[in-house]
């Protein structure tokens, strides 16, 4: 029999189910619901494959392994959503450059410190590669602002995506016309309908993979800004409250905190004042 065929015919049981969304949700707080069973299952099918193993029993042994961490890890990055795009949620890139830069520019101007911004669920890399273009648009009237744009996600599959900075053309269609041609460069022979971030803007970001409750992050402390957008619906409230704590430790005072349009903090014990729809901040 081929070893496809025996994984097509393996079921995904109750307590299996369980187990890996129990695991799951320990190292991602990432809650699966009951209506996820089939699509949890159809996701794991591969890796079975990869295993050689023939049904999800076998595979949630693995799980409870002692060192089970690495694959844990591979686990938590099959099941992560990483849906984004150029320029999402605009307001957010708008609040920004209206509100945000132009009384903090001067003040960093002042002083001779750098702009920190943080992209805390970066995904495949649409988020900071825009705010990147926004800020080199920006600063291009303020050349003695030096700044860096911190990148994580919780996926080192996607981090890695990422940091190759390759897309397809029909993605960077919400990039305007004139920007694409100053920071995105033309694929050509196999990489033909493709381009990808040029050098200069690419090492003005900085990616890494942190999961967002582990203890400590390698992220520089008084960041000006965090986006964390469209992660903390997947989170139940307990969780959103350890995460939002978290990365207001990393706030600098008068510094923003940004989460996406569909996601509240109401019942969230965290300090922080709302100023807008998703936008907060640290007094």
């Amino acid at each position: 029999m081929n070893p496809l065929d025996s994984i097509q015919d393996a079921i995904l049981s109750a307590p299996a189910y369980r187990t890996v969304v129990d695991l799951v949700y320990q190292h991602s707080r990432i809650r699966l619901g009951d209506d996820k069973q089939t699509l949890l299952a159809n996701r794991l099918r591969k890796r079975l494959l990869q295993l050689n193993m023939t049904s999800y029993e076998e595979y949630c042994s693995l799980l409870e392994t002692p060192d089970a961490h690495d694959e844990i890890e591979h686990l938590v990055d099959l099941i992560s959503t990483n849906h984004t795009r150029f320029y999402r949620e605009p307001d957010h890139f708008n609040f920004l450059t209206a509100s945000i830069l132009p009384p903090l520019i001067p003040r960093l101007l002042e002083g001779g410190s750098p702009l920190r911004i943080w992209s805390a669920a970066s995904s495949s890399g649409e988020e900071p590669y825009t705010l990147a273009i926004i800020l080199s648009e920006y600063l291009r009237d303020h050349p003695a602002v030096t700044w860096k744009i911190e990148a994580t996600d919780i996926s080192r599959r996607i981090v890695a995506k990422a940091e190759r900075a390759i897309y397809r053309m029909d993605a960077v269609e919400p990039v305007p016309p004139e920007l694409l041609k100053r920071y995105f460069q033309k694929g050509v022979g196999d990489y033909e309908g493709h381009c990808r971030v040029r050098p200069e803007l690419k090492e003005k970001v900085r990616f890494e993979r942190v999961n967002l409750f582990q203890p400590e992050y390698p992220v520089a402390f008084n960041q000006h800004v965090i986006f964390c957008r469209n992660v903390m619906i997947y989170f139940d409230l307990q969780s959103r409250e350890v995460a939002v704590n978290r990365l207001s430790r990393h706030l600098a005072p008068g510094g923003y905190l940004i989460a996406g349009h569909s996601e509240s903090l109401m019942g969230v014990n965290h300090g922080l004042v709302s100023v807008k729809q998703g936008v907060y901040q640290k007094p």
